[in-house]
């Protein structure tokens, strides 16, 4: 792809899908679902309380991380990530597994 190739990114959107990914594999998140729905979940409940950063290049893409990847920003990232996790993980809306006698 070339820098100049239009595209429509949200770019808060890759650093919480990244970050997501990366709490939920760590220690503290070890007995939460990693299913595609809980994660997927946690992910739009995110979303839902930051503001979108949408952007129509490769290079505008780039410039956008660099102003977003500041301690402040990814606090506050984390904060909501934080809390989606939390109540994905209260109410998961993916189907229980049966158990087995």
């Amino acid at each position: 792809m070339n820098m100049s190739d239009p595209i429509l990114v949200n770019v808060t959107e890759e650093i919480v899908r990244g970050l997501v990914s990366f709490l939920l594999r760590g220690p503290e998140y070890q007995t939460f679902c990693k299913c595609e729905i809980c994660e997927l979940d946690a992910v739009a409940l995110t979303l839902n309380a930051l503001p979108s950063k949408y952007v129509t290049s490769l290079e505008s893409r780039d410039e956008a991380f660099k102003v977003m990847n500041t301690p402040e920003n990814i606090e506050r990232i984390n904060k909501e990530i934080i809390h989606a996790l939390h109540v994905v993980n209260k109410h998961p809306r993916h189907k229980v597994e049966p158990t087995s006698r």
